[in-house]
Formats: C-alpha cells, sequence, structure tokens
C-alpha cells in the first residue's frame, strides 16, 4: 500500500449463530459475530438487540447480515453511519439452501415442512428437546399434547446438510425428531452459494435482485424485500 492510500470502510459480518459454520468456511479472517439462535423466537426483539450490536461498531462499515426478514424482526434496524448488505430472503432457511427460489421450490411441493440443519440441532432448539423438558415439567400426555400443538401443522421434515458428514453425524436424530412429531423425514444438501455471494457485496453495494443495501442514515423496511430491487430510504440514524 502506497503512501496516501486510504483504507476503505471496514467489512463486519453479524449473521444468526445457527449458520455459524458456513460463514466461517468462507470469512478467513474477517471480523464477524454471531448473536444467539433465540433471538428468532421473539422477532419483535431481533431489530433491537442487532442494533446494540451494530452501534458498537465504528463507522464506517460495511455490514453484511446473514438473517432475512425473519417475520419483521429486522424492521426499523438502523444503519447510523454503516452501510447494511442483507440478502433478499425472509428467513435463514433460504441462505442455508442456496437462495429464496430454492426456498420457494421446497415450500411450493412441501408447504407443511419443518427445517432442521446441524446449526439448529447445535445451537437451538428443536421438538425433541422441548419434549424432553416437558416429560420434566408435565406428565407423558401433556408433554405430548405441547408437542402436537407446536408442531401438529407440519406434514414433513427435511434435515439440510451444510457438509456431506452431516447426514452421518446429525441425520439419526433428526430422523428421531420426525418419529416424535410423526412428520415424513428427508435430506437434501445445502449449498453455499448465498452466503459466498453476501461475502463479495462489500465491494458491490448497489441493489439487486438478491441483495438490500442499506445506506448510511437508512432504516430496513419490509418492502425492500418484496418486488423491485431499491435503497432504503433515509431515516433518523
Amino acid at each position: 500500500m502506497g503512501a496516501g492510500t486510504k483504507k476503505g470502510p471496514k467489512t463486519v459480518v453479524i449473521a444468526c449463530k445457527v449458520l455459524e459454520d458456513m460463514f466461517r468456511r468462507h470469512l478467513g479472517a474477517g471480523e464477524a459475530i454471531f448473536p444467539e439462535y433465540g433471538l428468532h423466537r421473539t422477532p419483535q426483539k431481533l431489530a433491537p438487540a442487532l442494533q446494540e450490536v451494530i452501534d458498537r461498531i465504528p463507522p464506517p462499515a460495511f455490514i453484511l447480515l446473514g438473517y432475512g426478514l425473519c417475520g419483521n424482526g429486522l424492521v426499523g434496524l438502523r444503519a447510523g453511519g454503516h452501510t447494511l448488505v442483507i440478502p433478499r430472503v425472509h428467513d435463514c432457511m433460504s441462505i442455508l439452501l442456496g437462495s429464496h427460489q430454492r426456498y420457494l421450490e421446497e415450500t411450493s411441493r412441501h408447504p407443511g415442512t419443518y427445517y432442521l440443519s446441524k446449526g439448529w440441532l447445535e445451537r437451538a432448539t428443536d421438538p425433541l428437546k422441548e419434549y424432553q423438558a416437558y416429560l420434566q415439567k408435565y406428565d407423558p400426555e401433556t408433554a405430548r399434547w405441547l408437542i402436537d400443538t407446536q408442531y401438529g401443522s407440519y406434514q414433513r421434515l427435511l434435515f439440510v446438510a451444510a457438509e456431506e458428514a452431516d447426514f452421518a453425524v446429525y441425520g439419526p436424530y433428526a430422523r428421531r425428531v420426525a418419529e416424535l412429531c410423526g412428520l415424513e423425514y428427508q435430506e437434501c444438501n445445502g449449498r453455499d452459494t448465498l452466503v459466498r455471494r453476501l461475502l463479495a457485496q462489500a465491494a458491490h453495494t448497489r441493489p439487486g435482485p438478491d441483495f438490500v443495501v442499506v445506506p448510511s442514515g437508512g432504516v430496513v423496511e419490509a418492502n425492500l424485500f418484496l418486488g423491485e430491487p431499491g435503497l432504503a430510504s433515509k431515516g433518523i440514524g
């Protein structure tokens, strides 16, 4: 680097904990933060929690968010002095599958699908863990009723493997979850396509069909994840 050459803004990844392994395979020495998965279970808490993380990062920075809209959980998130780049998807499963289109294809063929992956099983909850916790508090009939109430609308469990080894290591447990819930069990390979493309976005921060760009001073809006690509409007950063 020659004398007088300015360094550009640094790049920081903030991604869902269940996607940590997939991101780390491509991050190298890049800076990354992986908040806990539990925020997804209460979407209204997601934006405030992520805002605290973003506000601690010295501006300006390119912040690549490994999240989808997540039940409107990102709505209201402020870029502040940063630029935010977000996959134009509705939840993290699209990221694990590699594209929003592939997610749409899966949900179109099997609308009542419950998804699991290595990241979910290691860092989040699942029906079997919840059932075992219920048995510590309630009688078996009540525990069974609670599981049926929560997961009775699903017909299929799809285990998505980020690596081939995941099938052998985590597949048997995922199959037990499916049996507990009375679901058809299927497996498929995940793809890192969207992760790799997101990590390349720091040099190409224009909005497009696959990414939302929120410039400095902008605010995340739900409509950015629908319809034609566009920049976020300016707000109070």
